[in-house]
């Protein structure tokens, strides 16, 4: 991404250019969205943030800006926005319409810097779009609820260096479900009855040290960004291995909460 850093800068000599992640899996729109929703609150208001993720234009997936939670996130309609848009209601969503552009095959460098640079210098969205109302959502992920509520069924959406696996369960809905209940986590053959605040959660400090668990064990907590995490104690991707690898879990893989 040298050449749209390079763009930005040219537009922009004194703009300060922040990498969030250039390790997306190719296309993985869901794995964008929970990072963005994730990264974005760490930003000052007024934040341009430009997002390179399947941003080939197409009847199906416009060129847009939505403008939410007083930053600016120029963008494909892939969905990639919902999971903020979700939970905040944008202020403005602009259809990018630049006169005599064409986007090519390199859109994120030959649109969106224009536009990131357009809306930094304090531009108008009116000048580089139309009003938009066909914004997509990520409705696949979404967790289902079945057997009258005693069930909860979700997928991973992200793993990260560790190997430590995000669910698309939020604590918020296990909660409103759990109504007080024991419960068991079900990752293929791998059944977790405990969700901790914290990885160390998993240590009982009360109890001799060959008594514990720790390094190498299964663990299940609420993360950072308030999803259900699995994870190994203390685990190396590289080497011993992660809850990806040991835990046999890939994207998109099933997760199950039942209530006892």
């Amino acid at each position: 991404m040298g050449a749209v850093k390079g763009g930005i800068l040219s537009n922009l000599p004194d703009c300060n250019v922040v990498d969030i992640s250039h390790a997306i899996s190719p296309f993985n729109i869901q794995e964008c969205a929970y990072i963005l929703r994730n990264a974005y609150r760490s930003f000052p208001k007024g934040t341009v943030h430009v997002v390179g993720v399947d941003s080939e234009i197409s009847p199906e997936n416009e060129h847009i800006v939505v403008q939410v939670d007083g930053q600016y996130f120029v963008s494909a309609n892939s969905g990639v926005i919902s999971l903020i848009t979700s939970e905040v209601q944008p202020e403005k969503v602009v259809e990018i319409n630049l006169p005599n552009a064409e986007a090519g095959a390199f859109p994120v460098l030959n649109i969106f810097v224009q536009v990131a640079c357009h809306i930094a210098r304090g531009g108008k969205l009116e000048v580089i779009g139309r009003p938009f109302q066909s914004l997509k959502e990520l409705r696949d992920f979404e967790p289902r609820i079945t057997n009258e509520g005693k069930t909860i069924t979700g997928n991973v959406i992200y793993i990260d260096n560790y190997g430590n696996v995000v669910t698309n369960i939020q604590k918020s809905l296990f909660e409103a479900y759990r109504s007080g209940r024991d419960f068991e986590i079900i990752a293929r053959t791998t059944i977790i009855r405990q969700v901790h605040q914290s990885y160390n959660g998993i240590i009982n400090y009360n109890l001799e040290r060959n008594q514990r668990k720790g390094p190498g064990d299964a663990l299940a907590l609420f993360n950072s960004a308030g999803y259900i995490e699995l994870a190994i104690y203390k685990s190396d991707l590289n080497s011993v291995g992660g809850a990806s690898s040991l835990l046999g879990l890939n994207y998109r893989d099933t997760v199950t909460i039942n209530f006892l």
